[in-house]
């Protein structure tokens, strides 16, 4: 019985979903008819009639791409890199995997590269963006204009040996200007650069953290307290230290002027 009486709730829960099924489908074209405005879509690809329209395509697709693309250009051709790896080293360091969190060490790298690359980023709105927007260059040579000064803040800070390395790789003539050398070049040696840079920088933060936990696990041994975790006690000491010697105004201190 009670078998039969949980097959007749379902049966009447599958009646009652269609009943309203059923009324949903009779109202709503009297709600139409009376006046609800219904949108309709059309996505559609249309032949270009003009060579303008074919350039004006192409220059859309371009930008889609671009922006696609917009996170690996922030990651491999700007100081985010470099940032973000001495905001870790540091954050390893003083021994504490959750905090500062990830959003706020990204979020922090992020203004801080907006910051470097401020007068970058001013150049390519002078010498570039504006020109195009009042239609005095093409956007050709926009694309050219905007990439000298990228080029040159890459260049600034990516080592000769780096660059000679990617230029043997590909077997490429050697440029005889930094103007002969292109992008598939600059960037990558770039990159590498940067994670020496930031390697050497993280090692140089982690020195003070490593004597203390040196002097805090030879403590506790000579006390003969052998089962206590020397992280434990070495943590709040580190924590301290850092907060002392203000230690995130000397790491973006520090971060900003190298790149200067």
């Amino acid at each position: 019985m009670p078998r039969v009486d949980k097959a007749k709730r379902i049966a009447i829960v599958v009646l009652m979903l269609l009943g309203a099924g059923l009324l949903l489908a009779t109202v709503s074209p009297c709600r139409a008819q009376d006046g609800v405005v219904v949108p309709k879509i059309n996505i559609g690809v249309g032949s270009a009639k003009s060579p303008e329209d074919v350039s004006n395509s192409l220059q859309i697709l371009l930008v889609m791409t671009v922006l696609s693309l917009a996170p690996a250009l922030l990651i491999m051709m700007t100081s985010f890199t470099r940032i973000i790896i001495v905001l870790s080293f540091t954050r390893t360091a003083i021994g504490s995997p959750q905090v500062p969190p990830n959003s706020v060490l990204v979020g922090l790298a992020l203004f801080l590269t907006f910051f470097t690359m401020a007068p970058v980023v001013q150049k390519i709105h002078q010498s570039a963006f504006q020109p195009y927007m009042e239609h005095k260059i093409s956007f050709e040579n926009a694309t050219a204009s905007a990439s000298g000064p990228l080029k040159d803040f890459m260049l600034k800070q990516t080592r000769t040996k780096d660059i000679a390395l990617f230029i043997n790789l590909s077997k490429s003539p050697r440029p005889k200007t930094k103007d002969d050398l292109g992008m598939s070049v600059v960037i990558p040696a770039f990159l590498i650069s940067e994670l020496k840079t930031a390697f050497t920088i993280g090692f140089v933060i982690f020195i003070p953290f490593l004597v203390i936990d040196m002097v805090v696990s030879v403590t506790l041994m000579s006390m003969g307290m052998m089962m206590l975790p020397p992280m434990m006690v070495s943590m709040p000491f580190k924590i301290l230290l850092f907060v002392l010697v203000d230690g995130w105004h000397l790491i973006v201190r520090s971060i900003a002027l190298s790149f200067h």
